[in-house]
């Protein structure tokens, strides 16, 4: 009996903000290497989770959601997601099936159909545990429609549903060749920049609606040190003195929730203690200011 050829390769994961494409990825590689929240816009960086299985690795590029700009820092999240889809094998495009299709459904569907685009496409419907059974097929159809000549797959990335068979649809699609990463490699991206992004998580579970798409997140310092913990000191930036009160709190309150929620979530992902400090600064209307977003490492690649 002849060993099956290994099969590797690269899938973006694109969609509009918040229908789960983080979720996916850390569901699909069984641990968290993305951050998830449930407002939307919570990734704003292309980053790789990596699968390896006996006979296949899948690089995921987990993408930031796709909508209309309305400032420097917009624009360049869309720029980050497009870029995506030039040097991939797959295309995933996600989709909340719990919710008929959005203007920004129809802005991702006009880009695919209309760039020539050598990558596989595959439309995956998520969250259909929230969709009523008779409403499936309606549904269903309507995204299909968007798309020309995609298969579809039904999954529900928090329950966990239809993964497998998403995961076997994935690696059949793939091409044969060796993998692209050591087997123990889960991500392209360093202990401190993840951790930047679970502080940032942290806020956007625990703050008010006014505030989570003005902040900003630096790790000033992250050491080791003998004892084996790690020591992590952090900038919340945010674009306006109330915002910065409100990040605070009363009496520091709101604040050191934020902090204990980001350390466990750092602790867990890197597997030792942290000492966590974080403090808050004003980086005035820093969304539409090139120099600050630069700062921050949102930087156009090309």
């Amino acid at each position: 009996m002849t060993r099956e050829a290994h099969r590797s390769g690269f899938i973006a994961i694109i969609g509009r903000p918040n229908v789960g494409k983080s979720t996916l990825v850390n569901a699909l590689l069984g641990q968290k290497v993305a951050a998830v929240s449930p407002r939307p816009q919570t990734t704003r960086r292309r980053q790789l989770g990596i699968l390896t299985l006996e006979n296949a690795q899948l690089v995921f590029v987990d993408t930031p959601g796709i909508h209309q700009p309305r400032h420097k820092l917009g624009e360049f999240l869309n720029f980050e997601a497009e870029e995506a889809l030039d040097e991939v094998d797959i295309i995933l495009w996600l989709v909340d099936a719990s919710t008929q299709p959005t203007e920004d459904d129809t802005r991702i569907s006009d880009l695919l159909n209309r760039t020539s685009l050598r990558s596989t496409r595959l439309l995956v419907l998520n969250k259909m545990d929230l969709v009523k059974p008779e409403d499936e097929s309606a549904r269903s159809e309507e995204y299909a429609r968007l798309l020309n000549q995609a298969e579809a797959v039904k999954i529900s990335a928090t329950k966990k549903i239809g993964m497998d068979k998403l995961l076997e649809r994935l690696v059949s699609l793939l091409p044969q060749r060796p993998p692209e990463y050591p087997e123990e490699q889960v991500t392209d991206s360093y202990e401190r920049d993840i951790a930047a992004d679970l502080i940032r998580e942290s806020c956007l579970k625990i703050l008010r609606d006014e505030v989570p798409h003005s902040l900003a997140v630096r790790v000033d310092e992250f050491k080791e040190r003998e004892n084996g913990m790690a020591y992590i000191a952090a900038t919340i930036f945010v674009e306006r003195e109330s915002q910065k009160g409100i990040v605070i709190g009363e009496g520091g309150k709101m604040l050191k929730s934020i902090g204990s929620a980001a350390r466990k979530e750092i602790e867990d992902m890197g597997g030792r203690k942290v000492f966590l400090e974080v403090r808050v600064k004003v980086a005035k209307d820093w969304r539409d200011n090139q120099n600050m977003l630069n700062q921050f490492g949102y930087i156009k690649r090309k």
